[in-house]
């Protein structure tokens, strides 16, 4: 079998996976968020941390929940890290340093899992499990509650309450993220996946049953359940340096698809949960043509850009096979790449600083869109409400009429907080990639000169800013300029947006439903979705393109 023919058909099972969960999962999250009852397990966690779980919050009082969770969160995680080295199954490491402690809390919990270190040579079992896997599940939480909180806004009127942050979070953790990650540790385990609790290992080197001499250290650890929560939650660190490209964390071509699929099932099928509670499944539908079809495009380009075969070297090899793992090919490797890059997730199975130059560019670019085609957990539905919104206000101003989306009117204040949203990304990567290349030390992290060295440190802001976590692995990162900075970066783009984006759901909370008209856009129609399709792409081409220029386009085309 051809590499070409491998790599579509691994799409097409893909698609065909996903299709068939799309509707009982979608529909599952529905009803969680939905009812009106609550678990015994639920009814412990509400009274341990004092917390009503019927009362209904307006979005400040949203707001100032999810901060609260996460600040204490960012604080937990740091004091764990700080205190790794008196720690029991710390695995001998010492403690963290306070800038790298600082930036990995920051990390895990704003579902980044941007890592400027090598995990197994610095975090112990401890930290690895009751503090990184911890954050993995309360994070991504934390994005499916309010992604919830805006749809309620859309499906609710006449009233600023958008529900209850604590009994969101709790039951997306327990009902939701935890049943499906015990069920893919389990496959991943029965694929090869390690999970123990073991020390360190010393190994010997061999070849072809002769040893070459010399040795190296293996860790153990649960990496199974760390993995699975990694992928199926949109985090993406690793409990090894080579991450999803590792034979512990990703054995075969199998669990390689499979974690792909883990990545994408969340995300995909929120958009049914929200065509549910809006009381239209086409609105649903329209969301998700829209996501499927710019996945389906990037993924297209980036086999096309990989599998071109320029030169002898990689007509040898059947494609671009630097820095890609054997056991999957050019073609599981672009899948991926562009899997976690629209999403939030930042996994990866191959180096992304080894692709061609136009593909590291597909990898920019596919954060760069808001990782809103799926996007992360819960994120990817909130960023792409926004853009429906603006793209709605466009259609607004061509026809000359109040946009409306969903019964709503998108007013004056909606468009300040939806124009407030999709700005405040793009000025975190612009200005962070500009002060770093404009002082003298940060430049002295890059391996590389030229265009991609400057695209290390573009992609390496880009990914903090969109809370992705993947990086171009040639950046040295781990300095006190780029923890602190990518650190900053991680809190203001994980924040800030959810700020505006409560914001508009208790803006539209409060209003009136507006009735359909003759002259109203029929948002469920595959109009609107091309027209979504096209506000995306141009908003952020206009946005990044001279970066995009400087960067990945030079190199490609050099």
């Amino acid at each position: 079998m051809g590499s070409v023919l491998a790599g579509v058909l691994q799409l097409v099972a893909l698609i065909g996976a996903l299709a068939l969960v799309h509707v009982p999962v979608g529909n599952y999250m529905a009803r969680v968020y939905s009812s009106t009852r609550h678990l015994r397990a639920e009814k412990w966690i509400y009274k341990g941390i004092g917390a009503d779980p019927d009362a209904e919050m307006t979005w400040p009082a949203y707001l100032r929940g999810v901060l609260a969770f996460s600040a204490v969160s960012v604080l937990f995680l740091y004091l764990l890290q700080r205190l790794q080295g008196v720690l029991p199954g710390s695995l001998h490491f010492s403690s963290v340093n306070p800038a790298q402690s600082f930036n990995t809390a920051v990390s895990f919990v704003t579902n980044t899992n941007w890592q400027s270190y090598y995990g197994e040579q610095t975090m112990g079992h401890v930290v690895q499990t009751a503090g990184l896997a911890v954050q993995n599940f309360l994070s991504a939480a934390v994005g499916m509650a309010v992604a919830v909180a805006l749809v309620r806004g859309f499906a609710r009127s006449r009233t600023g309450e958008l529900g209850n942050f604590w009994t969101d979070l709790v039951r997306g953790t327990l009902r939701i993220l935890l049943p499906l990650s015990v069920v893919a540790a389990l496959v991943l385990v029965a694929c090869g996946a390690i999970q123990n609790f073991s020390g360190i290992h010393e190994v010997g080197q061999f070849f072809n049953g002769h040893s070459m001499g010399g040795s190296q250290q293996w860790n153990g650890g649960a990496v199974a359940s760390q993995e699975a929560i990694k992928e199926l939650g949109t985090n993406g660190g690793g409990y090894f340096n080579a991450n999803s490209a590792h034979p512990f964390e990703n054995p075969t071509p199998f669990t390689n698809l499979f974690e792909i699929f883990l990545i994408l099932v969340i995300p995909f099928s929120l958009t049914r949960t929200f065509g549910v509670m809006v009381g239209s499944v086409k609105q649903g539908y329209a969301i998700l043509a829209t996501m499927v079809t710019i996945w389906l495009g990037f993924t297209a380009l980036m086999m096309w850009t990989e599998f071109a075969h320029h030169g002898p070297a990689l007509q040898a090899a059947g494609g671009a096979m630097e820095g890609k793992e054997v056991r999957f090919g050019v073609g599981g490797s672009s899948i991926f790449a562009v899997a976690t890059t629209l999403t939030s997730t930042g996994a990866v199975d191959s180096f992304h600083s080894s692709f061609t130059g136009l593909g590291g560019g597909i990898t920019m670019l596919s954060m760069m869109l808001g990782e809103i085609a799926p996007g992360g957990t819960g994120s990817g539905l909130y960023g792409i409400l926004i853009m429906a919104v603006i793209a709605v206000f466009i259609a607004g101003l061509m026809v000359g009429r109040t946009p409306e989306y969903l019964g709503k009117k998108i007013g004056g204040r909606e468009m300040k907080l939806a124009a407030c949203y999709i700005l405040i990304t793009p000025a975190l990567v612009l200005v962070f990639t500009a002060a770093s290349m404009a002082l003298p030390t940060p430049p002295h992290s890059m391996l590389n000169s030229g265009a991609h060295g400057f695209s290390e440190v573009l992609y390496a802001f880009t990914s903090a800013s969109n809370n992705n976590g993947s990086a171009f692995a040639g950046l040295n990162a781990n300095t006190d300029w780029y923890n602190t900075m990518t650190g900053l970066a991680m809190l203001l783009g994980r924040f800030l947006p959810m700020v505006f984006v409560l914001a508009l759901a208790g803006s539209l909370a409060g209003q009136r439903p507006v009735p359909v008209t003759a002259g109203t856009l029929r948002t469920e129609k595959p109009l609107f979705t091309g027209l979504l399709v096209g506000a995306i792409l141009i908003i952020t081409g206009l946005t990044y393109f001279p970066a995009l220029a400087l960067g990945p386009l030079a190199e490609g085309l050099a």
